[in-house]
C-alpha cells in the first residue's frame, strides 16, 4: 500500500486500493474474462461477482489460501462460513479419500448418516434429522414442514434476512432503506423471478421486536404456519438477539399454534458447539443447517422434534433428494462433528476473535473512527459505526464506503475477507493462530491511519451518524 499523500476523499482512497488490488490479480482477471464466454458474469455464483473483480482461488491449506496469481492470504472469508475446520483438514481428507474408494453415490443410506444424525441430536437437542445438499434446500424443507403440519399458508420472516434462493423466502432481502416501506406494514416485494403471489404468503417483522411480531400474529389468527428466523442476524455484520427476545418469539409463535424454525445455516457448529440454539438456550421446533457441517462439501440438514418429523415418517410430507445423505458428504460431516469441532476449539477461536476485535476497535478509536463489534466462537465482525444496530433498518443506514475500503486494505495486506464487507463477518478456523489474528489487526491499523486525515477534512462524511 502506498502513502496517503494527495488523498483527500474516501472515494480517492478506495480507487487507490482498488488499483493495488487489480494490479495483483492479473491471473484472476484473465480467468474471469475466459469464464465470461461460457459462464454468466464470469463466475460460478453471483455472490462471487464482486468489486473490483472476482478472486480466483487455486488452493488452500489450513487457515491460508493461494489465489490464481500464487499470492498467499490468511483466509478469514472461510467460504462464507464453511471452512471452520480449515482447508484440507487431515481428518476430512482421510474420511473422503476412504469413502470415495468405496463408492461415491448410491441414493441409499450409509452408516455414516446415522452417526452424523446422532451427533447433531446431541449438539442441538432435537431428536430427528434428515439431510439436504444446501442451506436453501434445508430452509425450503422447513417451510414445507411448517405448512404441511399446520395446514396453514402464511410464513413470518425477519426483515432483511436471507434464507436461501427459493420462492418462499426471497422476500425483503438486501434492500435499500427507501424500498422497505413503513415499519408497521413493510413492503413485500419478491426477489427477481419470484411471483408476487409467493411474497403475499409472507409477513415481515423487524428483528428484536416482539410487539411487531405479536401484532402480525394477532392480525392473522389461525393463518400463520410458522416463523423462520436466524437466531442472530448474520448478513448485517452480526446482530445478536436482545435478552429474552428468542424466548419471547417461541412463546408467541406457539401460543398461536404455529411452528418455529431456526435458520442456523451460518451459525450452526460455528458460534458454539451447539450453535445459537445452545448458546442462547432456546430450542425451536425445526433447525436448518448447512455450510460448516460438511467440512467443505455441499451439505445441509433439517432437524426437528419428534412431532414435527413424524410428518415425514408417516408420509404427510415427502422429504426427498437424490443426493440427500450422499456418502462423501456424510463421511466428511462425521469427521467434522466427531474429530475436528470438539468443544475446546471454540474457546481458542473466540479468544483469537476477541483479540482481533479489541485491537481493531482500539486502533480505530485512536484515529477518530467509531466502531462496534461482536465475537461468537469462530464468527466475528467490526462495523464502522458508533452505535450497534439492533435490526436491519438500522444497519442499512450505516455507510458502506469504509467497509469496502476495509475489505481492500485487508486483501492488499494479505487477509482474505468476504467481499461484501459491510454485511459479512469474518470466519476463523481451527488452524488460525496469533500471527493470523495480528495480521488482521495490523491491516485495520493501516486503514485507521489512512482515513484519519480524510476524517479531519470531511468530518461530516464520517461523523457518528444516527439511525433516524
Amino acid at each position: 500500500m502506498t502513502a496517503t499523500q494527495n488523498i483527500t476523499t474516501l472515494d480517492e482512497l478506495v480507487a487507490r486500493e482498488e488499483a493495488v488490488f487489480c494490479a495483483r490479480m492479473e491471473a484472476s482477471r484473465a480467468l474471469g474474462e475466459r469464464a465470461g464466454t461460457v459462464m454468466p458474469g464470469g463466475v460460478t455464483s453471483s455472490w462471487a461477482s464482486s468489486r473490483p473483480l472476482p478472486v480466483w482461488v487455486d488452493h488452500g491449506r489450513g487457515g491460508h489460501v493461494w489465489d490464481a496469481d500464487g499470492t498467499e492470504y490468511v483466509d478469514m472469508h472461510g467460504g462464507y462460513g464453511v471452512n471452520v475446520v480449515g482447508h484440507a483438514n487431515p481428518a476430512v481428507v482421510e474420511a473422503v479419500q476412504r469413502r470415495v474408494s468405496l463408492g461415491s453415490h448410491f441414493a441409499q443410506p450409509t452408516e455414516d448418516a446415522i452417526v452424523v444424525a446422532e451427533a447433531l441430536a446431541e449438539r442441538f437437542g432435537l431428536p430427528m434429522w434428515r439431510f439436504t445438499n444446501s442451506g436453501s434446500e434445508a430452509t425450503m424443507d422447513a417451510i414445507h414442514l411448517m405448512r404441511a403440519l399446520t395446514g396453514r399458508r402464511l410464513i413470518v420472516k425477519i426483515e432483511g434476512s436471507y434464507h436461501g434462493h427459493h420462492d418462499a423466502v426471497m422476500v425483503s432481502s438486501f434492500r435499500s432503506v427507501d424500498q422497505l416501506g413503513s415499519v408497521e406494514e413493510p413492503n413485500r416485494v419478491p426477489g427477481p423471478g419470484v411471483p408476487q403471489a409467493m411474497a403475499d404468503l409472507v409477513r415481515i417483522v423487524p428483528f428484536n421486536d416482539l410487539p411487531a411480531l405479536e401484532r402480525v400474529l394477532d392480525a392473522h389468527t389461525g393463518l400463520i404456519a410458522g416463523m423462520i428466523i436466524e437466531p442472530m442476524m448474520m448478513n448485517a455484520g452480526i446482530i445478536p438477539p436482545a435478552p429474552g427476545y428468542l424466548a419471547g418469539v417461541a412463546e408467541l409463535i406457539h401460543r398461536h399454534g404455529a411452528l418455529l424454525a431456526f435458520d442456523e445455516v451460518k451459525t450452526g457448529m460455528v458460534v458454539d458447539w451447539g450453535g445459537a440454539t445452545r448458546l442462547f438456550g432456546v430450542r425451536p421446533d425445526i433447525i436448518c443447517l448447512a455450510k460448516a457441517l460438511g467440512g467443505g462439501l455441499p451439505c445441509g440438514a433439517v432437524g426437528g422434534t419428534a412431532d414435527v418429523m413424524s410428518a415425514i415418517t408417516d408420509g404427510r410430507y415427502d422429504q426427498v433428494g437424490t443426493f440427500n445423505g450422499n456418502p462423501l458428504t456424510v463421511a466428511a460431516a462425521r469427521a467434522v462433528l466427531t474429530e475436528v469441532l470438539t468443544p475446546d476449539v471454540y474457546w481458542h477461536a473466540e479468544a483469537l476473535g476477541r483479540r482481533m476485535m479489541t485491537d481493531s476497535m482500539n486502533a480505530l478509536a485512536a484515529h477518530g473512527q467509531p466502531s462496534y463489534g461482536h465475537v461468537f466462537g469462530f464468527k466475528g465482525s467490526v462495523v464502522f459505526h458508533n452505535r450497534p444496530a439492533t435490526n436491519y433498518r438500522e444497519f442499512l443506514q450505516i455507510d458502506t464506503a469504509v467497509s469496502h475500503c476495509h475489505f481492500l486494505f485487508q486483501h492488499n495486506g494479505g487477509v482474505f475477507l468476504p467481499p461484501w464487507g459491510k454485511s459479512e463477518s469474518w470466519t476463523l478456523c481451527v488452524a488460525h493462530d496469533d500471527d493470523d489474528a495480528d495480521g488482521y489487526s495490523a491491516n485495520v491499523e493501516a486503514l485507521a491511519e489512512a482515513i484519519e486525515p480524510i476524517l479531519d477534512r470531511t468530518s461530516a462524511e464520517f461523523a457518528p451518524g444516527s439511525f433516524n
